[in-house]
């Protein structure tokens, strides 16, 4: 009996493997639309896209980020100032992608996620932070995937790529992040499931740290510091200076020791995404996805409120 199961685990992962694997036509002259193309995950997904012949519709946030990708790419990337927190901006770049394509073929569009607010603890969370953060998911990502560009989607029957973090599983801070995250995760998977009869197919990206802008210590830190300083008098001496100063420990050990450094790990699951005719629905890129924040996203909630407890720091007017 055992020898007839493993004969079909086998002949399963050899044909998912070969599945996997088949790829799409020629990629020349087909048009991918993506957003944060200033630095990070966006900006290489474009140069890596030119390169390989797709004609790049680029949206970027400054005017500098928008000509610093251009001399680093072809004369077929094309880019537009983009504010995915600003509903006229979001319109404006979809009609230009629009007047862009034509009647032509759109593949693809490349959405990440947004931006990133600092938390530290849930009173460090004041009002204004956890609404910009929100308002990416609330009027911003969201109308752009979904709402925007859900009708050149569906036209061309094509494909749509997101990304959120793997935290969006697991919550390790109090914040904006985590609504937005735990909001954003679900929402593409419902409307997957939707845009398939379409002919659209929806495909999340969750990596684990990597170095990007977004995890630079220096900046955060500073973020933080701001945020302590912000606090009563009454709330910072609950939880005591070598709280604040652990917590920043902590997290230098992580961001220096676990955060990686190969950006491609992730563009490369972006691109399989892009030209495997049998795209995945999630990709994890990121051995700190794969061993730590998947198997604690599986683990019960007990088993992970003790993990995260143990390794973070202590309140100086802790009851335990």
């Amino acid at each position: 009996m055992w020898f007839y199961v493993a004969t079909l685990l086998i002949i399963w992962a050899v044909g998912w493997f070969i599945r996997d694997h088949i790829a799409i036509g020629n990629p020349r002259n087909k048009y991918v639309f993506i957003t944060g193309c200033d630095t990070g995950f966006g900006n290489l997904l474009a140069k890596r896209l030119d390169k390989r012949g797709f004609r790049v519709l680029a949206g970027c946030f400054t005017q500098k980020g928008a000509d610093d990708l251009q001399r680093g790419t072809s004369s077929m990337l094309k880019t537009i100032l983009l504010d995915v927190t600003k509903s006229d901006s979001i319109v404006k770049a979809a009609n230009w992608v629009r007047s862009e394509v034509g009647d032509k073929d759109i593949y693809s569009n490349y959405l990440p996620s947004g931006i990133k607010n600092p938390v530290m603890i849930t009173h460090s969370m004041v009002i204004q932070s956890a609404r910009a953060r929100v308002c990416v998911y609330e009027r911003g990502s969201v109308i752009i995937s979904f709402l925007s560009f859900v009708r050149i989607a569906k036209k061309k029957k094509k494909k749509k790529i997101t990304d959120t973090l793997i935290l969006s599983n697991v919550s390790y801070t109090a914040g904006g992040d985590e609504v937005y995250n735990h909001c954003w995760s679900p929402f593409c998977s419902s409307q997957g499931r939707d845009m398939f009869h379409f002919g659209v197919r929806v495909a999340l990206i969750e990596p684990g740290f990597f170095k990007t802008a977004v995890t630079s210590l220096e900046p955060i830190e500073k973020d933080l510091n701001r945020l302590w300083n912000q606090l009563s008098s009454d709330v910072r001496e609950s939880y005591g200076q070598h709280y604040f100063g652990k917590y920043i420990k902590v997290q230098r050990f992580y961001m220096n020791h676990f955060c990686d450094t190969d950006l491609s790990k992730v563009t490369s699951c972006m691109e399989h995404a892009l030209m495997a005719k049998y795209p995945r629905t999630r990709y994890s890129p990121g051995w700190d996805a794969k061993l730590l924040w998947i198997p604690l996203s599986y683990a019960p909630a007990c088993v992970a409120d003790m993990l995260l407890v143990l390794l973070l720091p202590k309140p100086a007017r802790s009851s335990h």
